[in-house]
């Protein structure tokens, strides 16, 4: 009996031991063209290329008064999201917020500049606040950087871990003084 406790309770221990297992990684954006901060003729295409595979891509497109100029829907293939561009663009800043889904299945969102020059087609200038709401609305940061949303799997992973030790302990504990009784 005895040896059949420590038995259970060696077993808790090295189960409670046991090394984390890592968190899967969510995906980067390693690189994009038109590059951020870029001053570039007007392009024909936004091209996104992310470190691993990503699927259901949103390109969005605005410029400093909040127009969009996506033309169609983005398009993953492996790692890389494809948007057209609608006509040529006028001079100017141009905001692209993105969205993918990584493959370990969150969402990673992020948004850039780049400006437009030399181009012959023309564009009214926008007040500074209609500027400020485009950027925050094609995209959630300010910034020209990637985050992610929802909770982190590896709690999960140890909750669950934890609830198997808390239930392989209270079966070895009802197992030995069942057999006790009898």
């Amino acid at each position: 009996m005895r040896a059949r406790r420590l038995t259970v309770g060696v077993a808790a221990v090295a189960m409670l031991g046991l090394p984390a297992v890592p968190a899967s990684a969510h995906t980067a954006l390693k690189s994009s063209d038109p590059a951020a901060g870029a001053k570039i003729a007007s392009p024909a295409k936004i091209t996104l290329t992310y470190a691993e595979p990503v699927g259901y891509p949103k390109i969005v497109l605005t410029d400093a008064s909040g127009g969009r100029h996506e033309a169609g829907s983005a398009r993953a293939v492996d790692n890389v999201v494809t948007e057209d561009v609608k006509g040529p663009l006028p001079n100017g800043v141009y905001t692209v917020g993105w969205r993918v889904v990584s493959a370990d299945g969150h969402p990673v969102t992020g948004d850039f500049t780049f400006t437009v020059t030399g181009s012959s087609t023309t564009s009214a200038s926008p007040p500074a606040s209609a500027s400020a709401s485009a950027a925050a609305s094609a995209s959630p940061s300010a910034e020209s950087k990637s985050s992610s949303s929802g909770g982190g799997s590896a709690g999960w992973l140890w909750v669950g871990l934890g609830v198997v030790v808390l239930a392989a302990i209270g079966g070895g504990v009802a197992w030995t003084r069942r057999k006790r009784t009898s």
